[in-house]
């Protein structure tokens, strides 16, 4: 596993700098207006801020005199009130709507699986659970009530051992991981305790996030605070920064990597769908590729834009969703806002879920052009009217999903649009906010959707590929939000990740028929020939090395049952109470292989 800190991969030392700004000379502190954080200061005060100061310039792309002035037009721009949007017109970019099953999907589907072994991925993992109630780093929540263990980190991993093997030619998928600060031993810590799950620690990079300085005023002075330079994340656009300042980027490009995958810490389900997505980037030779959903007009989720200027200037990029509407309604053609199209009933302009697909030679380039440096945009809340000094030191932030701002107008960008059930359903809310959201008919996004979407797909995927079951199981309320839940259906990332992974498991005689009351776990090489008959609780877990063929097996037992747990039930563990509920095993069929092949046959 590699472990990089950005700031490694510049030349210029902590010497050379303060030799260069010391703060006696009128050379460098003086342009930038930077003399004011000494004043009080004592000699080995100022030597401390030096060094503070050398280390957060050789982090910054532009060093801090790039930070600076770009900081000093963005906050002109915004004490001015500068519309960044002005002379834009705002059009429907080009993409593709995939709908899952479709002939459409299944050759965008083999066309991403062929693509798979040229592939690398991007987890930005930057987060602390602390907001949902959750102490820990978010990767390490389990996606699954019944499978404590199966934390979404080692999901992701899974999902690409999978990939590796199935379709990687012998090569190693690398996987690439944005921390920070807060998260950065911790995911550590939670990748060598569990032997990095499995996957090969020289395909692991680990790239760690850093802050950047705050500012006090719209002159851009630095904010200071017990003798230091005050810093605040700059935002998740920086593992753009981090690819191209660790050199990530370019090995991943000499060693063949084609396509870049950039996704989110708490989005359990986003696998099953990137192999179409990845088609669609191949297909349509896509330079960016944004994966989208179907948005409701006004929902707190940015809408993908194609945007083009009177100069000529074009990009296709994510409005944020506040920014959307007034966009639109300065314009003749969506003069009414963001209101929904007649015919889908959803806004004309999908729904950024913050998935991106990459083209490795666009990426390589672009950053090698831009130094690394992506695009800023400031977000003061002023003291007053006179929009000089801030309430709270703000700072320069940056998105990763504003990379096709550095692109040219040729690059062509696009997006692929599907059924949220396939692709989206973050954990992003404690249980009261999910109850509240709930209460308004918004998505709850808690940790206990997360589990009900994943095993709602996990059985709409089961039914595509030719099983019987309902896709209604029990149904309650759960601390405030109301959940029905489908068949308790669990497949792990060894069983396939694909819609056509699972219907290669089964064979076209094959009879699955499982009850809505049911709960059943698939793991690795299982395979159905005959029929199962399933009333109950069953795992099928087929160890590497092993495999499972099931031939005839019918299960009648009292299985697993969700039951409700209070916020202040002692027995209850974090993330129970995080869900409002816990699954009760009652009764569990469970066959095992472990180092064999094993068929099951019980006529």
């Amino acid at each position: 596993m590699a472990v990089i800190r950005s700031w490694h991969q510049h030349a210029r030392c902590a010497q050379e700098f303060v030799l260069a700004t010391d703060p006696s000379s009128p050379v460098v502190f003086p342009p930038l207006l930077l003399r004011h954080l000494f004043e009080g200061l004592g000699e080995e005060q100022k030597a401390k801020l030096l060094e503070q100061a050398a280390e957060l310039d050789g982090q910054l792309p532009g060093g801090l005199e790039g930070y600076v002035t770009n900081a000093r037009k963005l906050l002109k721009d915004s004490k001015e009130g500068v519309n960044p949007y002005e002379g834009f017109a705002p059009s429907v970019p080009q993409g593709e709507h995939l709908k899952v099953g479709s002939e459409d999907f299944e050759r965008m589907e083999k066309l991403g699986r062929e693509a798979l072994s040229q592939t690398g991925f991007v987890l930005v993992a930057g987060g602390l659970g602390e907001r949902l109630g959750y102490k820990g780093i978010k990767v390490s929540l389990p996606l699954y009530d019944a499978l404590e263990s199966e934390c979404f980190l080692k999901l992701y991993i899974s999902h690409i051992l999978y990939i590796q093997e199935k379709f990687g030619k012998g090569k190693k998928i690398p996987l690439a991981i944005m921390t920070s600060d807060d998260t950065h031993a911790m995911t550590e810590k939670l990748l060598q305790d569990n032997n990095y799950f499995g996957m090969d620690s020289s395909q692991l990079t680990i790239m760690k996030q850093n802050k950047v300085p705050a500012i006090k005023d719209s002159d851009g002075h630095f904010a200071i605070k017990d003798g230091k330079i005050e810093t605040k994340p700059h935002g998740h656009g920086d593992v753009h920064t981090l690819m191209h300042q660790t050199g990530v980027a370019k090995s991943w490009k000499d060693s063949g990597v084609k396509y870049v995958v950039f996704f989110q810490d708490t989005n359990g389900i986003i696998f099953r769908s990137l192999p179409a997505v990845l088609g669609v980037s191949v297909s349509n030779k896509f330079a960016v590729n944004s994966v989208c959903v179907p948005r409701t007009p006004g929902e707190a989720v940015g809408g993908i834009c194609r945007l083009e200027h009177k100069d000529g200037r074009a990009f296709t990029v994510n409005v944020e969703y506040n920014q959307l509407d007034p966009l639109l309604r300065s314009t003749e053609q969506f003069s009414n806002g963001d209101v929904a199209d007649a015919k889908t009933g959803f806004s004309p302009f999908p729904g950024n879920i913050n998935v991106l697909v990459i083209d490795m030679d666009s990426y390589h380039s672009t950053l090698s052009s831009s130094g690394g440096r992506v695009n800023e945009f400031v977000n003061p809340k002023y003291a007053d009217a006179s929009k000089q000094a801030f309430k709270s030191p703000t700072r320069l932030e940056c998105m990763m999903q504003d990379f096709p701002l550095l692109l040219s107008t040729e690059s062509k960008v696009g997006f692929t649009t599907l059924d949220r059930w396939i692709c989206f359903s973050p954990v992003k809310n404690n249980i009261q906010d999910a109850a509240a959201k709930s209460e308004k008919g918004l998505p709850p996004e808690s940790a206990g959707t997360a589990e009900r979407d994943a095993m709602a797909l996990n059985t709409r995927m089961l039914q595509m590929a030719g099983a019987k079951i309902p896709e209604v199981g029990q149904a309650g309320t759960y601390a405030g939000i109301k959940l029905d839940f489908s068949p308790m259906v669990v497949l792990l990332p060894s069983f396939g990740t694909s819609l056509s992974d699972i219907k290669d498991r089964i064979s076209p005689g094959a009879s699955i028929e499982i009850t809505s009351r049911s709960a059943l776990v698939v793991e690795g090489e299982v395979f159905f020939e005959g029929k199962l008959k399933l009333d109950g609780a069953l795992e099928l877990r087929a160890q590497p090395g092993s495999s499972i063929i099931v031939k005839n097996l019918e299960v009648t037992n009292s299985g697993w049952e969700i039951v409700e747990v209070k916020q202040d039930d002692p027995s209850a563990t974090v993330t129970q109470a995080m869900r409002g509920y816990k699954v009760v095993k009652h009764e569990t069929r469970s066959i095992v292989a472990d180092s064999e092949k094993k068929v099951v046959d019980e006529a």
